[in-house]
């Protein structure tokens, strides 16, 4: 590849952020050179063959989709659709000596009460359908502006218009959302299931007072306006792969193999100094942008960098690939609809909180909470099509409580051991045990891996195996400084943010790549 001596624009990291706003900047006529130290594009949205010899192309990091606005797609004309799953969620329980399953539908709704009364009662019905009311309405007041400026907190305070509105802010906002969801619901297993959303990928729990849990349930329940998390059609390499044909076609030059060692700060110009084929390069860029974790970009600028304690990441993702779905003891329970949306293990409130307590002592949780779910159950096209036919399916586990304290002395011996423990929990309601139904890749291994927060670190660079970037920002500015600003600004002149760690950034979203090309255009005067 031949690099030009300048460019408008030089975005470092080519994960789908940083190619979401390489393809609206070339749209808009800017010159933009995109660089990636890995081989292929992506990131963390990435798609691989996992198992050797197996016909299967797994979200290895990633895995549902909801944060990604439609804007986004249609604006840089993608071919990329999610589909919506049957099941909602699953969530396997023992009373009086028999298991059951609760099963929420995304269909059915008297399906889903008459799993629900089994369980619990009409009160909780009601508290949990009043919790969902007002995650609508916070979804419905809340999505739409994160593709606008920032807002200040007490800007948002005066906008609210209803009684409705009020009350979600109050829930979501103002207090811990444990008093939220204790309030509305008082079974165990039910709060579970809702507080679940707030610890995804995160260290906290529901009373914590600087409101990590409230920022991160957030991120989980506003995405298109509903909070429904939705199968990737083609799995999340389909994204990448449309985002870089789009970014290219609209001029973007993309390099990969490119790992860029610094960014000295100038005027007019910053300079960008990369590797290419083992061979150093420079470049002169007007503006500079960092999709990457604060501390690449630290390390990039010159500065120091110290991860707080909210930084921490907290997650253990297992890709799992098996000829056959296993049964449930729940035996009214049809494995096809138990998998097809989340299946929660283990994530009762009181499970939940013993394993938070454990895991901040340093210890391996003896009960760690999990969910799984299965992609191919909704989409089988990431299977080829002997795979397809010999009946195979994904399966996709993310746990909880797992900081990424417990894995920097033996990162390898520390998995295998939480992998036992996953896989004995989940076995408790299975009439097949998942080992037995595991696939053999070409080499003779099960099919199945393990990604730690130490792992994530190491293969995507992002500090402590925080998926996020970092804690999550909320979606309003506390500065009135910063009103009318995109969150993608920094002490930088014209370098900016545009991974997840800006503000409004987290998940698979494209929004802090949208804000960055806006933010920019805006300065040289484009209209969009």
């Amino acid at each position: 590849m031949k690099f030009e001596i300048r460019y408008d624009a030089v975005i470092v990291g080519g994960g789908h952020n940083g190619l979401v706003a390489a393809t609206y900047l070339a749209q808009a006529g800017q010159s933009v050179l995109l660089l990636e130290r890995n081989a292929e594009l992506g990131g963390a949205a990435c798609s691989d063959r996992v198992f050797p010899g197996m016909d299967a192309w797994l979200s290895r990091y990633a895995y549902l989709v909801s944060l990604l606005p439609e804007t986004i797609v249609h604006d840089l004309d993608l071919r990329f659709a999610c589909r919506r799953r049957a099941v909602a969620s699953c969530t396997p329980y023992e009373r009086a000596g028999t298991l059951e399953a609760l099963l929420l539908s995304n269909s059915d709704a008297d399906r889903s009460l008459r799993s629900f009364l089994t369980l619990t009662n009409h009160a909780d019905w009601r508290g949990y359908n009043r919790l969902l009311t007002l995650q609508h309405a916070f979804a419905a007041l809340v999505w739409p502006s994160l593709l606008q400026p920032l807002r200040t907190r007490q800007e948002w305070q005066t906008s609210i218009r209803t009684a409705l509105e009020r009350e979600a802010w109050e829930a979501f906002v103002e207090r811990p959302l444990g008093e939220t969801v204790e309030r509305h619901v008082r079974d165990d297993l039910l709060r579970g299931l809702i507080f679940t959303d707030a610890k995804v990928g995160l260290f906290t729990h529901a009373h914590d007072p600087t409101l990590l849990q409230n920022r991160c349930y957030i991120l989980h329940v506003i995405g298109r306006g509903t909070g429904e998390w939705q199968v990737p059609v083609g799995g999340m390499g389909q994204l990448v792969s449309e985002l870089a044909s789009a970014a290219q076609s609209s001029g973007a030059h993309l390099g990969t193999r490119s790992p860029v060692g610094a960014v000295h700060p100038g005027v007019p110009r910053h300079t960008v100094v990369f590797q290419h084929h083992g061979e150093e390069h420079a470049v002169e860029a007007t503006r500079v942008l960092v999709n990457a974790s604060p501390g690449v970009f630290a390390r990039l600028l010159g500065q120091s960098h110290a991860p707080a304690p909210g930084d921490e990441g907290s997650v253990c993702k297992v890709n799992i690939l098996v000829t056959r779905l296993p049964r449930l003891k729940a035996d009214k329970i049809d494995p096809r609809d138990a998998f097809a949306g989340t299946f929660h293990v283990d994530e009762s409130y009181e499970q939940m909180e013993a394993s938070y307590r454990q895991a901040a002592t340093g210890e391996i949780p003896e009960h760690p909470p999990s969910e799984m779910y299965c992609h191919t159950l909704t989409d089988d096209s990431i299977l080829g099509p002997d795979l397809q036919e010999a009946g195979y399916h994904t399966l996709t586990l993310f746990g909880l409580d797992m900081p990424y304290r417990l894995f920097g002395q033996d990162n390898g011996a520390v998995k295998d051991e939480v992998l036992r423990r996953y896989l004995r929990r989940l076995n408790r309601f299975l009439v097949d045990p998942i080992e037995e139904c595991l696939a053999v890749d070409g080499e003779g291994n099960p099919c199945i891996e393990v990604k730690s927060p130490c792992d994530l670190e190491e293969e995507l660079a992002l500090d402590l195996g925080n998926i996020f970037h970092g804690a999550p920002s909320w979606f309003f500015t506390d500065s009135g400084d910063d009103t009318g600003r995109w969150g993608v600004e920094t002490a930088f002149e014209r370098v900016y943010r545009c991974g997840s760690s800006a503000v409004r950034g987290g998940g698979v979203s494209g929004i802090p790549g949208h804000n960055a090309a806006r933010c920019i255009l805006e300065e040289v005067g484009v209209s969009t």
